[in-house]
């Protein structure tokens, strides 16, 4: 992600989706005003408009966090250098991407201090000193922060040195009660993933080369974008007891014995931002769904030049007071330096799913003219049935984007039965390949290395998970089961 001062932040034109999708979408981020470079490199600076998403975002998965049973809290963001090195394939998976701070002021530190890359040790040192006995679990806490991985490679959301976040960890007193909570986690992500952003994903386990560094089992729901990669949308990793014997979790449990306990984390990321960016977006700009849009409803009053007259205005504002008592999230575009054209090209590039045109003819009828981003389909609503034709409309684009998307889905898998066939499927028709696979790591890494494919996950529920393979691994040996592979952001 590379970019400094006005030339590289200004795009005159949207480069179209289908000619160059990873242009495309950085286009639609630059003039949409989402994001913009920060002058440090692999890092962005989030915009209000691109941040008011987020916080509809957060505010939906927030509420499904504390519905199950989970406290926001919040954990430093320095972690010394030994609490780091406390949990061995923990360290050595994370050691390429850590940031350290040696200095304090004019003084050398002591002990190095990480820049959280995630906060499993910081946490579970804490929990040690927390966690006494039984009753005390178990311990379900969340946090919203940010962290700091040094990426080679960077693209707005999907991939940035400095990312925001929420990372839930908790503790249980049995392996059985901490891989239903990693289950529970994960079903949550991928039911806000399908309501909130119309983006339906794949969830299942992930193999050993390419779970959580330290985790006992990694789950993973995968988005597929239009251009058939494969896109991590988020994480529930069962950490067995690896945190505890490392940080001396332990409790006494009720028949008077001390054991280590059983933990747990997971998180999604700001780079859900990029799937829905991507998954929804048109050569014109972004296609926000209604229930993460900052604005719902776009009025753009028509008039003469100088403004509308004095019925257009009152009308706006009846509509303005009868959505908004309707809870539906409006903004009006009085500003007279712009054509009424420019302002339609510049709310569908922001992707408002509903703009409402009222001009003297509509005033005067007692109407509204609705037009849709998804389909630019266009209705004429009586104000006085506005705020209930509105909410319909708004949950009629929403199921659009959804099926949409789902369709992509459809059409972007398939089936590989050989080696050949799935070479050819990755250039031919990219997107997810099911194919046969005998579990062995060393023939994943092969197929990694000859093709940049990895194995995405082993779905454990759906039709996927319910194929048996009907011949051999794509190395030869006997299958064992079929998995998803794809090419990844």
């Amino acid at each position: 992600m590379e970019g400094s001062g006005k030339t590289a932040s200004f795009v005159k034109e949207i480069t179209r989706k289908s000619e160059d999708i990873s242009r495309w979408y950085t286009d639609v981020i630059l003039k949409a005003e989402i994001a913009d470079y920060a002058p440090m490199k692999g890092m962005m600076v989030i915009r209000p408009y691109g941040y008011a998403i987020w916080e509809l975002m957060q505010a939906a998965l927030d509420r499904r966090i504390k519905e199950t049973g989970h406290q926001n809290a919040y954990f430093p963001l320095l972690i010394p250098q030994s609490f780091l090195q406390k949990e061995a394939q923990h360290v050595e998976g994370f050691a390429p991407e850590v940031a350290w701070v040696t200095r304090g002021g004019d003084e050398e530190l002591a002990e190095p201090l990480a820049i959280r890359p995630t906060s499993e040790a910081i946490i579970g040192y804490m929990y040690s000193r927390w966690i006494q006995s039984y009753r005390d679990l178990p311990l379900l806490i969340n946090q919203w922060a940010n962290v700091l991985r040094w990426e080679k490679e960077t693209r707005f959301f999907l991939r940035t040195t400095e990312f925001l976040w929420q990372e839930g960890h908790t503790v249980h007193a049995t392996e059985a009660e901490a891989e239903e909570e990693t289950l529970r986690m994960l079903g949550v992500y991928e039911e806000f993933a399908l309501t909130e952003l119309a983006v339906p994903v794949l969830s299942g386990l992930k193999t050993e080369r390419e779970k959580f560094a330290g985790a006992l089992r990694t789950y993973a729901i995968e988005a597929v974008m239009p251009d058939g990669k494969a896109l991590q949308a988020g994480t529930s990793h069962n950490l067995g007891q690896n945190f505890a014997h490392a940080f001396d979790i332990t409790f006494l449990d009720r028949d008077g014995t001390h054991k280590h306990a059983w933990t747990t984390s997971w998180g999604v990321s700001t780079r859900l931002m990029g799937a829905l960016i991507m998954t929804h977006g048109d050569d014109h700009g972004l296609i926000l769904p209604p229930r993460v849009a900052p604005y719902q409803v776009v009025i753009v009053p028509i008039g003469r030049p100088g403004g509308p007259d004095d019925a257009v205005a009152a009308a706006v504002d009846r509509a303005v007071t009868g959505l908004r008592a309707a809870g539906i999230r409006v903004t009006v575009d009085r500003r007279a330096e712009q054509t009424v054209g420019w302002k339609f090209n510049e709310w569908e590039l922001r992707g408002v799913p509903l703009r409402l045109e009222m001009g003297r003819r509509e005033a005067a009828a007692g109407q509204a003219l609705l037009v849709r981003r998804d389909n630019r389909e266009r209705v004429t609503v009586s104000l006085d049935q506005l705020p209930t034709e509105v909410a319909a409309l708004l949950e009629s684009i929403q199921a659009n984007l959804l099926e949409r998307a789902r369709e992509t889905i459809r059409t972007k898998t398939s089936i590989a039965h050989n080696y050949d066939d799935f070479r050819r499927l990755l250039d031919e028709k990219p997107g997810l390949i099911v194919a046969p696979w005998c579990g062995d790591s060393e023939c994943e890494d092969r197929i990694k290395a000859e093709t940049t494919a990895t194995i995405r996950c082993m779905p454990s529920t759906g039709e996927i998970a319910e194929m048996k393979p009907q011949g051999p691994c794509l190395c030869g040996q006997p299958a064992k089961r079929m998995v998803i592979f794809a090419r990844a952001y």
